[in-house]
């Protein structure tokens, strides 16, 4: 069976820190480019960061770039996401998922994960972010 679990979620006021996991069961979370992805009410899910399979690289969209850090134990075959100063905008139920793909290498100057919902498979089911006073 194949299964993602996010946790870490919870309140936290504006300024402060959360770390959000990303725990895979039944496969290896090293085959896979992993996105960790937020949704509001009434907006789309986007994309908030991602790591490569083809080489650990990172990506973050704009509004996170900074404060947010991914990184990937694939001795717990976890990601995290290390958030700092945070932001009420923050506030979302945040998601993880795996993208199949790989990416050549030899593709310099080109991102080797990426937003892009549809090219994600397998997804958790979420956990909730509020940052308010």
């Amino acid at each position: 069976q194949v299964q993602l679990v996010e946790s870490g979620g919870g309140l936290a006021q504006p300024g402060g820190s959360l770390t959000l996991s990303c725990a895979a069961s039944g496969f290896n979370l090293n085959y896979y480019n992993i996105g960790w992805f937020r949704q509001t009410p009434g907006k789309e899910r986007e994309g908030v960061s991602c790591i490569s399979n083809t080489d650990g690289s990172a990506y973050y969209a704009d509004s996170v770039k900074g404060r947010f850090t991914i990184s990937r134990d694939n001795a717990e075959n976890t990601v995290y996401l290390q958030m700092n100063s945070l932001k009420p905008e923050d506030t979302a139920v945040y998601y993880c998922a795996t993208d199949p793909t790989y990416r050549s290498p030899f593709r310099l100057g080109e991102n080797f994960c990426t937003f892009s919902r549809e090219d994600y498979d397998e997804w958790g089911q979420g956990t909730q972010v509020t940052v308010s006073s």
